[in-house]
């Protein structure tokens, strides 16, 4: 029962986080290009490959962790399938150019990110 009330909790400030973050970037940058779906998704990111790598290294946390931040935090926070909408609409638009480098950027900066949280708690394990 614990793992779920850890999904509940992270899930809860997921998508609390995700909206403040979203909502903030658009309204600073403006929504021609989803800025801040593609901060999130970043973000997203750095912090599943830390929280993993570190929660990975650390036997000793409880395993219930894994769930508050990976499954609940991160699953909640996270927008790949509003990624794939809004690239997808953008391609409706015609702005093919915008669509592709959206998609692409976010996927090398992503897998980039990723890499970066996971190699930041390898230094800090």
């Amino acid at each position: 029962m614990q793992k779920y009330i850890f999904i509940a909790v992270g899930g809860s400030l997921g998508s609390i986080a995700r909206y403040w973050v979203g909502t903030t970037i658009a309204s600073r940058l403006g929504t021609k290009f989803p800025y801040g779906t593609f901060v999130i998704n970043v973000s997203a990111c750095i912090v599943i490959g830390f929280a993993l790598t570190f929660l990975g290294k650390r036997a000793e946390l409880n395993p219930a962790w894994r769930f508050l931040i990976p499954v609940g935090f991160v699953g909640a926070y996270s927008t790949f399938s509003t990624y794939e909408w809004e690239t997808l609409s953008t391609l409706r638009t015609g702005a093919f150019a915008l669509a592709a480098f959206y998609a692409f950027v976010s996927l090398f900066l992503g897998l980039a990110a990723a890499w970066c949280g996971s190699m930041l708690a390898e230094v800090i394990s």
